[in-house]
C-alpha cells in the first residue's frame, strides 16, 4: 500500500492543514439538519476526496451506504439517472446514504442538468459530495445548490509536520536537507510530497537527497515541454522531451501544461497558448501517455 493511502486521514482530527475547511465541515455535519450537497474544490492532491469521505462517515454513511464515483466511471446522464434511482432507497447499514462524484467537472452538460434535479430535491436521507479541481467548468446552477468548501495547498510548516509524522510512523529517519527538498518540490501538494517520500525511503540514507532531487528534474522536464509547445518548437524537439517523461503520470503532465498556459493567458492575450490548452482539454484516464503524445502533436501542428 502506498504511503498516501496508508496514512490517509479517516477522521477530522487527523487532518493536517486546511483548518478552515475542516472546522466548517465539522460544524455543518453536527447540525440537526446538515446540508445535503457539498462542493469541495481546490488543487489536486490536497485532500478533497479525503474530506468528503470523512464527512460522509461522520454522517453515518459507511460501507455500501457510501458510493464513490470517479471520472473514469462517468457515463454521462446514465450515471446520474442510476444515482437518482438508487437514492429512493434507504441505506443498508444506517438511515443515510451518500454519493461522492470525484472530478465532477468531467460530467457533460446534460449530466450536470440531470444532477441539478437531484440537488434541488434530495431525499432527506441522501447526501451528495462533488469534488473537483476545476469548479469553473460546472454549471452555475449546480454550484449554487451546493455548500462550497475550498481546500488549499499546505504551508511549508504543515508539509513538514505531515512528512515527519509519516517518517516517524515508518520508524525511519530523514535528514533536514531531504525534508527541505521534498517540500520545495511538492509546492504544498500533500499527495505529491508523500509520493516523493515513498521513493526516498526506499533507498539508503546516503542516496536519499539525490532521489529527492530527481523529482526536481521531473518538474524541469515538464517545464521544458511547456516552453517548447508555447515557443512553437519543431516536433523532433518535443519528441525528445517526451522521451524523458514516458514513465510519469500522464494526467499530471496534462494538468501542468494547462496550468502553465493558464498563467500566460491571465497575463496577456495569446491565441497560440489558447490552442495548446484546447489540445490538452481531454483527460488521459483512458488514453494514458499516448494521449499526451497526441495532444503534443496536435498542439505543434495546430499552432
Amino acid at each position: 500500500m502506498s504511503l498516501y493511502n496508508k496514512y490517509r486521514p479517516t477522521a477530522f482530527e487527523q487532518v493536517i492543514g486546511n483548518t478552515e475547511a475542516v472546522n466548517t465541515l465539522k460544524s455543518l455535519v453536527d447540525k440537526d439538519d446538515p446540508p445535503h450537497a457539498y462542493l469541495i474544490y481546490g488543487p489536486h492532491g490536497c485532500g478533497k476526496t479525503t474530506l468528503a469521505r470523512i464527512t460522509a462517515a461522520r454522517l453515518g454513511c459507511v460501507g455500501e451506504d457510501f458510493r464513490e464515483i470517479d471520472s473514469a466511471d462517468f457515463r454521462g446522464i446514465d450515471t446520474i439517472r442510476e444515482m437518482r434511482n438508487a437514492s429512493a432507497f434507504h441505506g443498508l447499514h444506517g438511515k443515510r446514504r451518500a454519493w461522492l462524484l470525484d472530478e465532477c467537472h468531467q460530467l457533460s452538460r446534460d449530466a450536470q442538468n440531470a444532477l441539478l434535479k437531484a440537488l434541488e430535491e434530495p431525499p432527506s436521507h441522501v447526501y451528495y459530495f462533488l469534488c473537483t479541481t476545476e469548479p469553473q467548468k460546472l454549471l452555475d446552477t449546480v454550484k449554487d445548490r451546493c455548500f462550497k468548501v475550498e481546500v488549499k495547498l499546505l504551508t511549508e510548516i504543515q508539509m513538514k509536520r505531515l512528512l515527519r509524522s509519516v517518517v516517524i510512523a515508518e520508524k525511519q529517519e530523514l535528514a533536514k536537507d531531504v525534508y527541505d527538498q521534498i517540500i520545495q518540490t511538492a509546492q504544498g501538494h500533500a499527495r505529491t510530497a508523500l509520493v516523493i517520500l515513498e521513493k526516498v525511503l526506499s533507498h539508503p540514507p546516503e542516496e536519499r537527497l539525490q532521489i529527492a532531487r530527481q523529482s526536481v528534474d521531473l518538474e524541469a522536464k515538464i517545464i521544458d515541454l511547456c516552453r517548447a509547445l508555447v515557443g512553437s518548437a519543431q516536433w523532433h524537439k518535443v519528441r525528445q522531451i517526451l522521451a524523458g517523461l514516458k514513465d510519469e503520470q500522464p494526467e499530471s503532465i496534462r494538468r501542468a501544461v494547462l496550468q502553465y498556459c493558464a498563467t500566460i493567458l491571465l497575463s496577456r492575450e495569446d491565441d497560440r497558448v489558447a490552442a495548446i490548452m484546447e489540445a490538452f482539454a481531454q483527460n488521459t484516464f483512458d488514453s494514458g501517455f499516448p494521449g499526451i503524445i497526441f495532444s503534443c502533436y496536435a498542439a505543434v501542428k495546430g499552432t
